[in-house]
């Protein structure tokens, strides 16, 4: 019986990613996505993931998407971790996988995987897989360059979340009021102290 045990406990393993890659397959990618179109501030309008309780909003600690910029061929995302005297910033840079609109990076460990599902470059659906420990995990969100739904975009969106039975996750967004402008891109550290500035003035 114990030689068995490692062929079991591979099972689940196994099937976890048969089931991730049966989930990208069915995810799709904007056609004729164009990365320099993205640029900019972008607010958080609804988020969801395939775990519940990924993200607790009791987390005296928040994790925000602030902005998107890209480097040549690969995209950046300016995320912030702010709380009770807290404000930092994180940059993670994911890179072009040869198919356009997915691009795949990795964070303190972890693998990650991207696809610009949809969008207008007003308001955008992107699906993120996170791979850690042999666990895989996709989250969904809808982000918009202003605060205002649409309920097209927002009809679209829940469409993914039912399809792929997503547990809906806490939104946290920076005082866009004051953060830096939406256009021109800036060095690193300047947009970091702009946008804390926003958040704790």
């Amino acid at each position: 019986m114990v030689l068995q045990r490692g062929p079991l406990l591979l099972l689940p393993l196994s099937l976890g990613l048969a089931r991730a890659q049966k989930t990208l397959d069915e995810v799709p990618i904007q056609p004729g996505f164009n990365a320099h179109k993205v640029e900019g501030r972008w607010f958080t309008t609804r988020l969801a993931a395939s775990r519940a309780h990924l993200v607790s909003p009791a987390d005296p600690l928040r994790l925000g998407l602030h902005s998107i910029w890209t480097r040549d061929e690969d995209v950046e995302f300016v995320l912030f971790w702010t709380g009770e005297g807290v404000c930092k910033g994180v940059n993670i840079t994911i890179h072009p996988t040869g198919l356009q609109g997915q691009f795949q990076g990795s964070r303190e460990g972890a693998g990650m995987l991207v696809r610009f599902v949809s969008t207008d470059y007003s308001n955008l659906i992107l699906y993120v897989c996170f791979e850690d420990t042999g666990e895989t995990t996709s989250l969904w969100a809808l982000l918009a360059r202003r605060m205002l739904r649409d309920p097209t975009w927002l009809g679209k969106y829940l469409g993914y979340v039912a399809r792929f039975q997503l547990q809906k996750a806490p939104v946290f967004n920076l005082d866009g009021r004051h953060g830096p402008p939406d256009t021109s891109p800036m060095p690193r550290l300047l947009r970091w102290g702009l946008a804390c500035q926003a958040w704790n003035p």
